[in-house]
């Protein structure tokens, strides 16, 4: 089996990856993340990934595209559904590069976290392989979350603190930024 693994950030991919390979798979890794912001993270999470992916001989292509602008005017005016345009936008693009390289699979990290909405990753996933002709592997790597992001500490890879989009990283800040607002507007 010939399967492509669009990966969000080595963190992520790690117990994947090990995953995969102890089912006999031997993943081909994806970068294709331009929901990611703002640059610097970008940069940080795809820089991380290109020298874990050496480190691991796990083959990777990058469609390296920076895209803020696409990405807000694309979920504008419906910021709250945003997650559904951004599994898409990734999980097509994964499965267009997959059938245009000639990969028979596709399957995502973001399966590991327990963050996703992992029926919707699904859905989107088996969309995406019908309309472009390879088979989504489904697997529910949540279990190995923890694993996965000690081994990430251990190996001192750069950990974000966000899902990816400018949005995931207001949310991480809204309990600071609503006591910080109210102490100015009382």
């Amino acid at each position: 089996m010939r399967l492509l693994l669009h990966i969000c950030c080595a963190p992520c991919s790690i117990a994947c990856i090990q995953s995969l390979r102890d089912e006999g798979i031997q993943p081909h890794g994806f970068w294709y993340n331009p929901n990611i912001h703002p640059f610097t993270e970008y940069k940080a999470r795809r820089n991380t990934l290109i020298d874990y992916a050496k480190s691991i001989d796990l083959p990777l292509d990058l469609v390296d595209r920076y895209g803020l602008r696409q990405f807000i005017c694309s979920i504008y005016p419906d910021f709250d559904h945003r997650c559904a345009y951004c599994y898409r936008l990734r999980l097509e693009k994964t499965a267009q590069y997959a059938a245009e390289h000639g990969f028979d699979s596709f399957c995502t990290t973001l399966l590991i976290s327990p963050y996703q909405n992992h029926e919707l990753l699904r859905q989107i996933g088996q969309q995406a392989a019908v309309q472009y002709g390879v088979e989504f592997i489904y697997r529910d790597f949540r279990p190995t979350f923890r694993q996965g992001q000690q081994q990430a500490r251990d190996l001192n890879l750069y950990m974000q603190k966000y899902c990816g989009c400018i949005f995931s990283e207001q949310d991480r800040y809204q309990k600071q930024i609503d006591k910080w607002q109210n102490q100015y507007n009382d």
